[in-house]
């Protein structure tokens, strides 16, 4: 009964999801800045995926120490030039321990970009869930829900994360707590998003009528509403992916996220930030890609936010018409103008 309402109102709307792909990619790819930085997280996740045979493939690994290429006279310096590049060492080793940079930059990857990805579905699946079960229940649930939910979003995400992080054994994998700190703490925005579009569509006829239809509240979520709240649960979450890579960047650099050996690029500025001037790369490397990482994730967020918005779609394609228009009208003005002026001598002449 709702898909023939819909398809009785608004027939352009619903385009198969084949189609809607189609269009997205379509709309993804035209903005430059949005396919480069698609380009750039796909190489960043390659890598972190392939970290165990790029490093096979160099010969080394990231928690072997290498004391013959460190100058302990001069403080654990490495030896040899740029930090000791050499055919062994891609990128040099690291000050002190003389272990491999390249195989812990990769390694690295693994842990930052697993940690964002994994908290940000932890994230999604809370606050979908919570943002829709407060926008369909009563009065009471809702009040409930949402209280609950103003609560996390006051919470100070890394003071909070700094208490749990130190009172948990360091038994506990580490990754995996970060994880599961910032997922479980951060997810009361997504929530309210969610809360709020679910209100908006539970107004369209539509859902209406898959109400009156007899359809119970899940299915109607399911069926309804869940599409609908795609494009504004995948945008935000296209946010969110960089703002947790800071913040496991930041809670590593001050000591409570990940631990040695397990690498990290938060827990490698943390020991760079003594090296600066005698092993520059140590501390230039990892905050080289977590900058990378982070402006790809938000350039390609902005990106998927403008694909995913057909007003800002229309409103390219409006612009693009006007002036694909202007251009023919330019040139018949152009041209009449030409003839008016060739013409009126003649007209004289005759005359």
């Amino acid at each position: 009964m709702s898909e023939a309402l819909v398809a009785t109102q608004a027939p352009e709307a619903l385009a198969p999801g084949a189609s809607g792909a189609r269009q997205f990619w379509r709309r993804l790819r035209v903005q430059r800045a949005a396919a480069v930085a698609a380009g750039v997280v796909a190489l960043l996740v390659l890598v972190a995926l392939a970290a165990p045979l790029l490093t096979a493939l160099e010969g080394q690994d990231p928690t072997t120490y290498h004391p013959a290429l460190i100058d302990s006279a001069r403080g654990g310096v490495p030896t040899g030039s740029l930090g000791g590049i050499s055919a062994d060492h891609w990128l040099g080793v690291e000050p002190q321990t003389g272990r491999d940079l390249f195989a812990r930059l990769v390694y690295g990857a693994r842990v930052s970009l697993g940690v964002a990805f994994a908290a940000t579905v932890i994230q999604v699946l809370l606050g979908l869930v919570v943002g829709v079960t407060a926008a369909l229940g009563g009065r009471w649930i809702d009040q409930l829900l949402s209280r609950i939910t103003d609560i996390f979003v006051a919470l100070p995400l890394m003071i909070m994360s700094l208490a749990l992080l130190a009172i948990v054994p360091q038994s506990f994998p580490r990754p995996v707590l970060v994880t599961l700190v910032i997922g479980f703490i951060s997810w009361g925005t997504i929530a309210k998003i969610v809360r709020a579009q679910t209100l908006t569509l539970k107004g369209l006829d539509y859902v209406a009528a898959a109400r009156l239809s007899g359809w119970g509240a899940w299915r109607v979520a399911r069926r309804e509403l869940l599409p609908g709240l795609a494009a504004p649960v995948i945008t935000y979450a296209s946010i969110l992916i960089p703002v947790n890579i800071s913040v496991e960047a930041a809670l590593s650099f001050l000591g409570v996220g990940v631990k040695p050996p397990t690498p990290s690029w938060g827990q490698m500025l943390t020991a760079a930030d003594v090296w600066y001037q005698a092993a520059p790369q140590y501390l230039l490397l990892p905050a080289g890609a977590l900058f990378v990482t982070v402006l790809a994730m938000t350039v390609l967020g902005d990106g998927v936010r403008t694909a995913l918005d057909p007003r800002a779609a229309s409103r390219l394609g409006v612009g693009t018409g006007r002036r694909r228009a202007a251009k023919p009208t330019a040139t018949a003005s152009a041209t009449a103008t030409a003839t008016a002026k060739t013409t009126a001598p003649a007209k004289e002449e005759s005359a």
